[in-house]
């Protein structure tokens, strides 16, 4: 149901913004052009620097010669009102700059060239600057409500105000605003009733009427005093009346180039108005009420997958997945279900259609685990033309003596074995009976024909590899690790079916040189045999190095008692690394065998030999066009991934730092092979064991494949173009996965190459071939049906946020490697403004310039995009470590939608108001300082780190159940974990943690931290609504500036 409020203003010409709510959109690159680069992210010099902005035939072209007042506010939109679920919150105007109607079709250039001395603004406001997002003040999220809310915000183009007292570099655009003309625009936030049935306490205080409902949240912000509107104001100087001190000094100041992203930079803005009352942050689209308004709607049921182009709950929401013909969500999701049926609808609508496979993903136990269907000596049934396997999208005809394959139309002839009668309804009476005509997801043993060499494979191998050098040996690691081992061996994984794991284990050491061992159960002793030659490295032994656990039981243990003691005396500190992954894959290739390394390591490699690294870390570089190569990887590493995917060698990588590790190369080969990196700054026995053993325990118990290719099909008129992942291609169809887990996510994007029928829809086919745990060859196969619409409407109207942001992450992550990274933001700016404005052009019923309109699908979108821009990776900061940058980077580029989901929005969790009576887990609530409370204590988890903050007034009896002291002065902030204590609450909050870890593949680190002590400023880095300590916008902040671009394009 669509609302409308009035909003009382202040003169005639007044006109009010809404936030509305309605149905679906995302952003993809123009289909006409051939693109490099992934994701709409073109190669470092292309002449249109993101590919898409440039188009001249952009759907949105300025019209040279008419004056802005002329144009009319928004083009016509459909006739009739706005879909079902609108959601309509009124906010400010915004005004544009003032660019001469001569300026106009400069608006689409691509982001000036590094020489200009000119601001380099977002693309589309190259010549008519939108000042807005440059001139956000550097001031608290008070301060921000108050601006969203009473400010007229100016047109701040070139030339509006003398340019008398400007520093060069920063150009006008940093003045004080003059006075509105009569015209001016006010934000009005309309009255409360109007959001989605929201809690009673969500409803927006803001409009201008008088009887607001009670709880309508208003007080606690000071409005701010009309400042002189003569007053120039420049970065640094202390800001105007009514306005909070700025909260932090953000460094050095940029010349010339600016972001465009709102509130990276210092240089406040004094926008003038009469106080009015404070915007209501819960007016603004919340997360937290999105999810739980899909738990409410959809959790703890069925949900079936036997209807094409349906979209799945969220990946917050719990339910039972019944596959009835389509893959279940867990394997595949969306960033929509209805693709657009044109090349040129896809390109105006910017929305990049892609899906995340997880093709491994963990069934749970109350959900049917895949079928294996064997066909003995003919394997799979294939389509003689485009190859793909037998599924649901078979259409059998000619009384079932043939088929017509669904993705590319060719009809087939079915093999004698398979041939079965049809029904009444043209479908097999085996229908139900075989998981390949009636399931989405199944696997198919394969025969020979799909085996290396065409021979079958031998069972997988792990490989322990641990730096002995003087850190690790004086630490206490070496020790920790070989007696965990011990216990650990008998947990290797298995099939399902298995009494044990066939899987072999080996055993290598090093520092300067290698040392092999043999652990042949027939031996008294382990045998050592060491390597020097680390430049040319050999395996110097096969038999004996991998055994059965089971078999060599003895020797093995033997062995990890003697290694800690072997090198107790060790004084050796320099390390080799390349040479171990080598001899690693080495020793795998002479087995014949796939398998994976653990690697366990602490240094910078210095040693002479291949893989040598020097310490390069320069924060010169950071917001240069050289930042860049920080995260490009020095050396031959490239070349070692390649042979460790060819030799099906994967690397998993732990890493024990203390200084700069250059993590962009070291976890290269880590990335590609499909490995997964851990990394443990400063390692303390005492408090870091716990959280190190639980990720190793996880990690071998894993189940995955290995040795695997991917190759994804679709039907005609579309096909898959780009691939991100821990991945290596080698063409530009095959992914190669030296081994894929449970976690490992890869995202692909699609493209036309020619026109959808909306009658048969979008199929697309994922197949995995791989080597299962046991030694066996298989096929996974993956399929899902989509739906195709000529009217956007529906496309937007099945969008999914968090799959979005999900692609959006992994395409910017990558472009990192070869753009700059202010480029890389722009983009994303630009992406997220056109994806909104061509819905508010073509899909919302016809509104003012001014108002913000969200379609339901997306109304979230603008904070999660947001809190993207904001990550450590995206927003270069000289406090922010390259290496932490730079792991961060890589573990995003393998995750799945859940776990990009969280990291990108923390879960917080008001633990003073646990139920102990019910199983319930308290609501969360929005990540922002506003919601926390002195008496309160608040859980924060986003998938790597985890923390308690305690409020300085929590009461005693919380104290005392968790932490079994009298008061909160006694609390150590130095635990890393809770006392494991006999009272409900202490045992109910360690469910909860429990419940938390149990989903996400990283063991998090509890950090406690105390309101107004030191540690403080980490966990607020978190709080992502918020304005960030390095400089990144607010929530509030960035859709104002959202707003801005959008009403630029649209005007």
């Amino acid at each position: 149901m669509n609302h409308a409020y009035s909003c009382r203003g202040h003169n005639s010409w007044n006109e009010k913004i809404a936030i509305m709510s309605q149905q679906g959109y995302v952003a993809a690159p123009p289909y006409s052009q051939s693109q490099p680069g992934i994701g709409g992210f073109g190669p470092p010099n292309s002449s249109i620097h993101y590919g898409h902005y440039g188009d001249p035939n952009s759907s949105y072209s300025p019209q040279p010669g008419v004056s802005k007042s002329a144009v009319p506010f928004g083009s016509p939109a459909p006739v009739g009102p706005p879909p079902a679920g609108a959601q309509q919150f009124s906010q400010t105007s915004f005004q544009n700059g003032s660019g001469t109607p001569g300026q106009q079709p400069h608006r689409f250039q691509g982001p000036s060239p590094p020489s200009n001395t000119g601001p380099s603004y977002p693309p589309f406001s190259h010549q008519s600057q939108a000042a807005f997002p440059n001139t956000a003040p550097a001031s608290s999220t008070a301060q921000l409500a108050d601006q969203l809310n009473s400010m007229q915000i100016n047109s701040y183009g070139p030339g509006t105000a003398p340019s008398s007292g400007v520093s060069p570099g920063h150009p006008a655009a940093f003045q004080g605003p003059r006075l509105l003309p009569p015209s001016q625009q006010q934000m009005g936030l309309p009255p409360a009733p109007q959001l989605p049935p929201p809690p009673t306490n969500s409803i927006n205080g803001l409009g201008a009427q008088p009887a607001l409902p009670p709880m309508a949240r208003q007080g606690g912000i000071p409005g701010p005093v009309p400042p002189n509107p003569n007053l120039q104001h420049l970065p640094g100087q202390p800001p105007g009346p009514g306005y909070h001190p700025q909260q932090a000094n953000y460094g050095p100041q940029m010349a010339a180039s600016q972001l465009s992203y709102p509130g990276a930079f210092p240089g406040p803005a004094q926008l003038s108005g009469p106080p009015q009352k404070k915007l209501d942050p819960d007016s603004i689209p919340s997360p937290i009420q999105v999810i739980e308004n899909d738990k409410a709607a959809r959790g703890g049921q069925v949900y079936a997958t036997n209807t094409r182009g349906q979209v799945p709950p969220l990946v917050t929401t719990n339910c039972v997945i019944q596959d009835q013909g389509h893959a279940s969500p867990r394997f595949i999701r969306c960033t929509t279900y209805c693709f657009p049926v044109t090349a040129d609808m896809a390109k105006q609508a910017r929305i990049p259609l892609a899906a995340v496979i997880q093709p491994f993903a963990a069934v749970p136990p109350n959900e049917t685990p895949l079928y294996l269907v064997n066909h003995g000596e003919t394997g799979p049934i294939r389509c003689n033309r485009c190859k793909a396997y037998m599924c649901p999208f078979m259409q059998f005809i000619e009384g079932g003596r043939r088929y017509q394959c669904g993705f590319c139309n060719c009809i087939n002839d079915v093999p004698p074995f398979f041939f079965q009668h049809l029904d009444h309804m043209g479908r097999r009476i085996d229908h139900y009976e075989r998981p390949e005509l009636s399931l989405g997801s199944y696997e198919y043993v394969a025969t020979l024909d799909y085996c290396r060499d065409k021979k079958p494979p031998k069972p997988p191998a792990f490989i322990f590899m641990i730096d002995v050098s003087y850190r690790n040996i004086k630490s206490g690691l070496v020790k920790l690790i070989c007696d965990e081992l011990k216990t650990l061996l008998d947990k290797l994984p298995r099939e399902e079916h298995e009494e044990s794991s066939a899987i072999r284990v080996g055993f290598v050491t090093y520092n300067k040189v290698l040392h092999f061992f043999n652990v042949k159960s027939s031996l008294a002793q382990p045998q050592m045999m060491v390597v020097t030659d680390v430049a040319e490295v050999f395996v110097p032994l096969l038999d004996g190095f991998l055994v059965d656990f089971e078999e060599s039981r003895s020797v093995v243990t033997n062995l990890l008692d003697q290694i800690p003691e072997l090198f107790a005396d060790t004084n050796e500190s320099e390390t080799i690394f390349a040479p171990v992954i080598q001899a690693g894959m080495e020793a795998l290739k002479a087995a014949e065998c796939a398998g994976k390394l653990f690697i366990f390591h602490s240094s910078l490699p210095t040693a002479e030999a291949p893989g040598k690294l020097k310490n390069r870390d320069d924060r010169k570089l950071l917001n240069t066009d050289k930042e860049k190569t920080l995260f490009q990887p020095q050396g031959n590493y490239e070349a070692l991934a390649k042979d460790c995917v060819t030799n099906g060698c994967c690397v998993n990588l732990f890493l024990f730092p203390n200084q700069y590790m250059d993590v962009a190369s070291m976890g290269l080969v880590t990335m590609y092979t499909g490995g997964t990196l851990y990394k443990y700054n400063n390692f303390q026995l005492e408090t870091d064991s716990p959280q190190f053993l639980s990720d190793l325990r996880k990690d071998i118990q894993k189940k995955m494949g290995f040795d695997a290719t991917m190759r994804v099909r679709t039907s005609t008129g579309f096909r898959a173009t780009d691939f991100f992942g821990a991945i290596y291609m080698n063409n530009t169809t095959d992914v190669e996965m030296a081994a894929v887990d449970c976690d490992k996510a890869v995202t692909v994007e699609f493209k036309h190459d020619d026109k959808l029928n909306e009658d048969a829809g979008a199929l697309i086919q994922c197949a995995v071939l791989y080597t299962s745990m046991s030694g066996q060859r298989r096929i996974r196969i993956h399929n899902i049906g989509l739906n195709c619409s000529s009217q956007l409407a529906d496309v937007y109207r099945t969008c999914e946020t968090d799959a979005l942001i999900n692609f959006f992450a992994k395409s910017a992550f990558k472009a990192i490697l070869s753009q700059p990274l202010k480029t890389v933001r722009d983009i994303l700016m630009n992406q997220t403004a056109h994806m909104l404005a061509c819905y508010k052009k073509n899909c919302a019923s016809p509104a003012a310039v001014s108002q913000l309109i969200l379609p339901d699908t997306m109304k979230v979108l603008p904070v999660y995009m947001n809190c993207l821009l904001k990550s450590c990776v995206l927003a270069g900061r000289p406090e922010i470590p390259t290496d932490e940058r730079a792991f961060h980077r890589q573990l995003v580029m393998a995750m799945g939608v859940a776990d990009t989901q969280l990291f990108f929005y923390p879960l917080l969790l008001p633990i003073h108001s646990l139920d102990l009576k019910s199983d319930v887990v308290p609501a969360a609530v929005r990540c922002s300082e506003e919601r926390l409370s002195e008496g309160g204590a608040f859980l924060l988890a986003n998938g790597l780190s985890m923390f308690l903050w305690l409020g300085a007034s929590v009461s005693p009896e919380l104290i005392q159940g968790l932490f079994n002291v009298p008061s909160f002065a006694h609390i150590s902030t130095e635990a890393t974990s809770l006392p494991n204590l006999d009272n409900p609450f202490s045992k109910k909050l360690k469910h909860i943690l429990e419940q938390i870890q149990s989903q996400k593949p990283y063991t998090m680190k509890l950090m406690i931290v105390k309101q107004r002590e030191q540690p403080e400023m980490l966990f607020r880095q978190f709080l992502v609504e918020d304005k960030s300590v390095y400089g990144g916008a607010s929530y509030v902040d960035f859709l104002v500036c959202i707003h801005k671009e959008i009403s630029q394009l649209l005007s």
